[in-house]
């Protein structure tokens, strides 16, 4: 167990400018898109509250457009309107009440404008920028503002500013970073200008400086001024690490910002702007270091790809940051840092850094949530992440130890039911664990093992190696039974591409068995099959499950085709920020693709493959043939259970087969009502 001790150096106070924070870890700027008409409501205020009751120090609002020509999305809040100023003073006294007994938060307000990379789909206006370049949002291009106008955009950064002290923030922090509009004027490859805004180092650092004084002047001696930077040195046209440091120094050198936080990647790589599990662990730590070196006044923030409350413990005790920013962390679990300090940490439910729901949903233009904790974005509907005890202790069993079936459990255990799970196998997870066999996906396995110790502390009995039946159930005398038996393999290799064929000719032998060497995602991840030699791995789901077991093939030593119908091998991926970087990963480790291609007939160790553009069919030798392809529910239990009419209630992917987080969703809404 930790203790409070071992997180001496996130609970050492640190003052920015006239402001204490109670900790080191903060709740950074992030779009949750939950904005109505352009204001603050319920949702959002209950989404800041339960962050807030966490005990993060410093909770930094999602950004506000300076101006209609930075509006970037639907959830954006209403840009320089004063009507904003009671609806976000109600969030900023709610926050301030929830956490005033334990200190209080420091509420800041993000202000941005993106600059040449804007969305006029949304705007309805010009992208400005210093020279006019294309957008790397869209394929439109921008205007170069004129002098004049970038004096508007000074002045409106200014108001927003003001704006925000009058809705009770205590404080703002200016968006330079990703390449959006401050960072245009930074960039050498954006800002071409020949006048003052950009013909010298001096020039280029003009706006900025203009916007932090000006902000300044307005807002007084005691508002808190944080400036946003990141960092990628990747791309040849971004700021290098020692320009950063170059322009950070200068900035602080003048006392310009109280603080600086650094993230990582840019719109040049989006990809690294939230990472995910593809990426290592703490990636912006030598970031916020490379700052921590050139600064005598701003404290420093590390941002990007820290989950967890002893990773930023280790980055602030190696002297990297003053400071860390978890955001997907507090998703994931509003009260990581309240754990922390009561010495629960082990406790705390973790991050996976899957992306799928947080920036997954914001990319689709809808409020964020989370993959592992539906009640993010919800908080104002089901009371926060926590639970009220039930009015009456009933006995309650579970069948299915997969994610289904686990949430079911955890949340009634956590509302004092006396809860008994059922699983078949020897372990708890069902294919959730086998999507943590995957390459660089281990963090479910984390997500699993937390699990486990909340079953234990909750005191939910667990019986594995034990098919549960419709005898052993109307045996139990359960109050409740909740079935969440999942789904099995189909083993048919069936193709949305080919709508009319429900099985690839030549999968089974004779009597409908499987070849020997044709086997299922789920069969190669559970270790039923061992597969060698060359493999075609043919996949209709086009997310992480197909393109995950390819990897974890190339691991075993297998030389992987994968086949799809789609355009992009891992396009489902899109949304995550995950398909590109799966891709590289794959095929540098030599693995191959195909697209356009559906797999029109098994030969027992070849394959027939055709192109749905062009019709043209080929044959190639292949050892294996492995099916990524929807699965079946399992329903077989719940029939019986029908038949017999024992009352009983069925969650997730035997209700139908899905994502993982409509299981846990489902799961959770089924307990929160037991």
């Amino acid at each position: 167990m930790n203790s409070g001790s071992d997180f001496a150096h996130v609970f050492e106070p640190l003052t920015i400018r006239h402001r204490t924070l109670r900790a080191r870890i903060n709740f950074g700027a992030h779009t949750a898109n939950m904005a109505l008409n352009g204001l603050p409501g319920d949702q959002h205020i209950g989404y800041y509250r339960e962050r807030a009751l966490g005990g993060a120090g410093l909770i930094v609002v999602e950004p506000v457009p300076v101006h209609p020509t930075g509006v970037l999305t639907r959830g954006n809040f209403r840009c320089d309107d004063d009507s904003v100023i009671p609806h976000f003073r109600r969030l900023t006294e709610t926050c301030h009440e929830a956490a005033y007994a334990d200190g209080g938060v420091t509420m800041i307000q993000q202000l941005y404008h993106v600059g040449q990379h804007g969305d006029a789909d949304n705007s309805f206006q010009p992208n400005w920028s210093p020279s006019g370049l294309a957008s790397l949002h869209d394929s439109d291009g921008s205007h170069a503002v004129t002098e004049a106008e970038i004096d508007e955009l000074i002045a409106s950064f200014v108001r927003a500013g003001v704006r925000a002290k009058h809705a009770g923030f205590d404080g703002i922090e200016v968006f330079a970073a990703y390449h959006a509009l401050i960072d245009q004027f930074w960039t050498p490859w954006s800002n071409r200008r020949d006048d003052r805004w950009g013909a010298t180092f001096e020039d280029r650092m003009r706006f900025s400086r203009s916007v932090l004084e000006g902000l300044r002047s307005a807002c007084g001696d005691e508002f808190v001024i944080g400036l946003a930077v990141s960092i990628d040195p990747e791309t040849d046209v971004s700021l290098s690490v020692e320009s950063m440091q170059e322009i950070v120094a200068w900035h602080d050198e003048r006392e310009l910002m109280d603080y600086v936080t650094c993230g990582t990647g840019s719109y040049f790589d989006f990809y690294k702007l939230m990472p995910t599990s593809l990426y290592p662990q703490r990636l912006g730590e030598r970031f916020a270091t490379a700052l921590k070196r050139v600064v005598r006044y701003a404290k420093v923030q590390c941002e990007s790809h820290v989950r967890t409350a002893e990773a930023a413990e280790r980055v602030i005790a190696a002297g990297s940051a003053d400071m860390v920013s978890i955001v997907r962390g507090q998703i994931a679990d509003p009260h990581l840092v309240r754990k922390a300090r009561e010495g629960r940490a082990e406790q705390t439910r973790p991050c996976i850094s899957c992306n799928q729901m947080c920036w997954g949903r914001r990319s689709r233009d809808y409020f964020i949530t989370c993959l592992v904790n539906p009640s993010a974005g919800r908080e104002f509907q089901w009371g926060g992440d926590r639970f009220e005890p039930a009015a009456h202790r009933k006995r309650v069993v579970v069948v299915g130890g997969g994610p289904a079936g686990i949430e079911a459990a955890r949340v009634a255990g956590e509302r004092g039911h006396d809860v008994t799970v059922f699983e078949s196998s020897a372990v708890l997870g069902g294919q959730w664990r086998l999507a943590g066999l995957q390459p660089t996906r281990g963090q479910i396995l984390d997500h699993l093992d937390w699990y486990e110790r909340e079953l234990r502390r909750l005191g939910v009995t667990v019986h594995l190696h034990t098919p549960a039946d419709a005898d052993l159930l109307q045996g139990f005398a359960a109050d409740e039974i909740v079935i969440a038996t999942g789904a099995r393999p189909s083993r048919l290799g069936f193709q949305r591409a080919r709508l009319s064929v429900d099985s690839i000719p030549g999968i089974n032998e004779i009597g409908g068995a499987p070849a020997t060497n044709v086997a299922a995602i789920h069969d190669v991840l559970a270790g039923f099959v061992a597969v060698s030699g060359r493999v075609l791995l043919v996949d209709d789901l086009n997310d992480w499950r197909g393109i995950g077991t390819a990897m974890f093939l190339q691991e075993q030593g297998c030389a992987v085709t994968l086949a799809t119908a789609a355009s992009h091998v891992a396009g489902g991926l899109f949304h995550s920020a995950a398909d590109v970087p799966a891709r590289q990963r794959f095929a540098r480790s030599g693995g191959a693709t195909t697209v356009f291609t559906t797999v029109d007939a098994w030969h027992g160790n070849q394959a027939t493959l055709t192109n749905t553009l062009t019709g043209a069919s080929s044959r190639t030798h292949f050892d294996w043939l492995i099916t990524a392809e929807l699965p079946v529910a399992d329903t077989a239990l719940g029939n019986e259970l029908s038949r017999r009419a024992i009352q009983h209630h069925t969650v997730g992917d035997c209700v139908a087969p899905r994502r993982a987080i409509l299981a846990i969703y489902e799961a959770r809404r089924h307990a929160q009502q037991l």
